[in-house]
């Protein structure tokens, strides 16, 4: 086998190293198929240029495969892949501390709750949960307790 053969198996190795590890996380055929590349070349240039080149290609991949890895793992790598916007938005606490809803108050259910779906009290929407039935859309239901974001309900019986 030719050294340019094998040195082009040692680079396709070492790229498909790198989509690996920035593009495409986990193990895929990226990962596998560069590590296939690798031991492939490094056992041909033992069996083709012997044993003295063999070790030669061998710590000089093994030194590149270091270098590599330590340049893909600085911070200043990851922030030209990183997202530079920030979320300032904050989950609705249900209005509970300002008096829109509290445990009494009667609604009515707009979606389905398995146990979880919208309701509508006091002429807003909220998240809600039920105690343990299920509620079907349209059903009168009553604030049990207000639980984070969350009201928990229960329906009202006629």
């Amino acid at each position: 086998m030719s050294l340019g053969l094998i040195i082009f198996l040692i680079i396709l190795g070492m790229l498909l190293f790198v989509v690996e590890f920035m593009l495409i996380p986990g193990v895929t055929i990226a990962g596998i198929g560069g590590a296939a590349c690798l031991i492939t070349a490094i056992v041909f240039s033992f069996a083709s240029l012997g044993t003295g080149p063999g070790f030669l290609i061998l710590g000089i991949t093994v030194l590149i495969m270091v270098i590599l890895t330590v340049l893909m793992l600085k911070a200043g790598t990851w922030k030209k892949f990183a997202l530079k916007t920030s979320i300032d938005s904050k989950v609705d606490n249900v209005g509970a501390s300002e008096g829109r809803v509290k445990a009494g108050d009667r609604g009515v259910t707009v979606t389905r709750l398995v146990p979880g779906g919208k309701v509508l009290v006091n002429g807003e929407y909220f998240e809600a949960k039920s105690i343990d039935i299920l509620i079907d859309p349209r059903q009168e239901i009553e604030v049990v307790k207000i639980d984070d974001n969350k009201l928990i309900v229960k329906p009202i019986n006629k």
